[in-house]
């Protein structure tokens, strides 16, 4: 029996995965988690095999509970379900210690694909996230401005370049208005950007603005 977990804000996504994992003979939902807090209730309480975990809920950010959870528990998987298709994502979540990574979009065929590829040991990640993977692995390889932010610095930039205002980002992560403005002022300036246009037009020109 594959054992599960289902880590999401939202009561009907959490719903809508279990009635699929339910629907398999051989898995079963052991446990959910609203928020990053009983995330790691849940890891320390429980015993399974499979995190089920959504990116973005309130609290902590989807990258550090990664990183959390895999210092807690390293042989637990983690499949990452995430409303973003940017591949910035993805090879964000692998490098901080997820196993797989799926869009809320994908049929639940291969939800129970991805599933059964973890609990069995291996991976579940598009070619596209394993070439950026291997091609960040070679010794020399220079990525774009926007891979050499930390995470909570990419989380600011993907906030600001949607609208959000500095103090709504505050009260989003749980942070301080002074902490956020930091971030920002980082992010800016690794980037070599002077403006909230300029950070507009590039994150355009490299896709890291959801398609509507």
């Amino acid at each position: 029996m594959i054992r599960i977990v289902i880590a999401d804000d939202h009561a009907i996504v959490r719903e809508g995965l279990k009635r699929i994992v339910s629907s398999v003979d051989d898995m079963q939902v052991t446990g959910e988690a609203a928020d990053g807090t009983e995330v790691m209730q849940r890891v320390r309480e429980l015993s399974f095999d499979v995190l089920m975990l959504d990116l973005s809920m309130p609290g902590r950010s989807g990258m550090e509970l990664i990183k959390l959870v895999h210092a807690e528990k390293p042989k637990l998987r983690i499949l990452v379900l995430s409303m973003h298709q940017e591949l910035q994502y993805a090879v964000r979540a692998i490098k901080s210690g997820a196993s797989g990574y799926l869009t809320k979009e994908s049929a639940p065929s291969l939800l129970e694909q991805a599933i059964r590829k973890l609990a069995g040991g291996g991976a579940f990640i598009s070619a596209e996230v394993a070439e950026q993977l291997a091609l960040g692995a070679m010794p020399g390889g220079e990525g774009l401005p926007h891979e050499s932010l930390s995470n909570r610095e990419f989380e600011v930039l993907r906030l600001l370049v949607s609208g959000v205002s500095v103090t709504d980002i505050a009260l989003r992560l749980k942070l301080s208005v002074k902490t956020v403005s930091s971030h920002k002022a980082n992010l800016m300036q690794k980037m070599g950007l002077q403006n909230q246009s300029e950070l507009i037009r590039y994150a355009l020109k490299h896709a890291l603005i959801d398609q509507l």
